[in-house]
């Protein structure tokens, strides 16, 4: 009961946010929707091709990791607040991975580029705990705070910015 209560705190606080947030949100809403499902039917190999160039952590290209232009610098804190906003609000659990994979959508149809890393750390339940986060030249977007003891094993970089 205290979760829908929250949910529903959430929710009306996006309803406050204005028309333009609104509309953001309701775009986050569709990607999360889509990472959702793509993450569960198509296999990671297959469904991994279209994050760009997997690279060592130590590997990502300059330009990736460059501070944006201010205009570019709004639109990616926009769209990690709407998916981070969405996210919880989803009838199903909006995971690291779709969180990534909806944000990286909605920058790559505004033309932002974005690395998707992937990390792991030994698991206190499971034999392994794996983590994908998302950035966009300097800004966070999704998956922060990455918890400690993880290991980033390597990321998925824009094709078009390869050497």
């Amino acid at each position: 009961m205290a979760r829908r209560s929250a949910i529903r705190a959430k929710g009306l606080r996006l309803l406050r946010a204005g028309l333009r947030n609104q509309a953001l949100a309701a775009e986050a809403v569709v990607s999360l929707l889509v990472a959702s499902i793509a993450s569960r039917c198509v296999p990671f190999d297959r469904l991994s091709r279209g994050f760009g160039d997997f690279v060592p952590p130590d590997s990502i290209p300059a330009e990736c990791s460059a501070v944006l232009e201010p205009e570019q610098w709004r639109r990616a804190c926009a769209i990690g607040w709407a998916v981070r906003r969405a996210a919880p609000l989803m009838p199903f659990r909006a995971v690291c991975l779709q969180q990534a994979m909806a944000a990286q959508a909605m920058l790559a149809r505004r033309g932002i580029g974005s690395v998707m890393r992937f990390g792991a750390a030994r698991g206190e339940t499971r034999p392994v705990d794996a983590h994908a986060w998302l950035d966009a030249g300097n800004v966070r977007l999704t998956g922060y705070p990455v918890p400690p003891g993880l290991v980033e094993l390597g990321c998925f970089v824009p094709r078009r910015n390869r050497p």
